[in-house]
């Protein structure tokens, strides 16, 4: 599969690092770059093929991937209706809907639109996907393994589940961030040092994420099973309830929600 990007940002980066290490040749993977030193990092980081701008030797590709931010994809897109045929187009613009990339390109109709997250970065990530009608199943199977290159990946069937997907994984990340910086906090106001309040924060994380993978129960059981009547983690929860953390937090996932439909609309926009 030849595959080329528009856009050579970090998202890029990480699925041709991606590629590379799963066994795709360097040969058959192609960058369209405005900026010289992006070029130059990307030819000599991964040894792809690297170009200003998309030419018809840039763009003999199987798949096109749409790497660039969002607020440029209107005028990146402007170029490419007329150097299309068959490519399998792949958008990793967060927020940007098919139905707008599609007028964007002339009413093309192969096109994936894909929601990776930040974890990606070091091939822990995943990735929703949903596609037009025009896709075929196997150009559904050449998106996932490209977006597999950089963790596992999840298809909707309905495009709207998009704005959850980016609130729950998208966003996801950051939620467990400020878990991880709270936890830390709560350990040197116990007296811990940074070092130790670091180190059982993120460990403590990644032990209980480990254990819910590979667990076939219920999260809600696992937290059951750590919670003594009576008990310091009971203390713990219980006043976490009385304060509202469950329901900031799902009242903040669901702020996410509302905000991707909402820049959905915004980005979508023609000017």
């Amino acid at each position: 599969m030849r595959i080329t990007f528009l856009g050579g940002g970090n998202m890029a980066n990480a699925l041709i690092g991606g590629l590379v290490k799963t066994g795709f040749s360097t040969g058959d993977i192609a960058v369209i770059e405005l900026g010289a030193q992006g070029r130059a990092k990307l030819r000599l980081v991964y040894g792809v093929r690297c170009y200003e701008a998309p030419t018809a030797a840039a763009l003999d590709c199987d798949a096109l991937l749409l790497s660039v931010k969002p607020q440029q994809m209107h005028d990146a897109c402007a170029s490419l209706p007329q150097r299309l045929s068959q490519q399998l187009i792949i958008s990793i613009a967060a927020g940007l809907r098919l139905a707008d990339i599609s007028r964007w390109l002339g009413g093309y109709g192969k096109i994936v639109r894909a929601m990776p997250n930040t974890p990606a970065l070091i091939g822990s990530g995943i990735t929703g996907l949903c596609a037009l009608p025009g896709v075929s199943m196997a150009e559904r199977l050449g998106a996932e393994r490209i977006l597999q290159a950089v963790g596992s990946t999840l298809w909707v069937a309905d495009e709207a589940q998009m704005d959850a997907v980016t609130a729950i994984s998208g966003s996801g990340p950051a939620y467990v961030f400020l878990f991880i910086e709270a936890l830390q906090q709560a350990a040197m106001e116990l007296r811990l040092s940074p070092a130790q309040a670091r180190q059982l924060s993120i460990e403590t994380v990644l032990g209980a994420a480990k254990l819910a993978v590979q667990s076939d129960e219920a999260a809600g059981i696992l937290r059951e099973r750590v919670t003594s009547k009576g008990g310091t983690t009971e203390a713990a929860l219980l006043t976490m309830e009385q304060l509202g953390v469950r329901a900031g937090f799902i009242a903040g996932v669901l702020a996410a929600n509302s905000r991707s439909r909402e820049l959905g609309e915004l980005l979508g926009k023609d000017s």
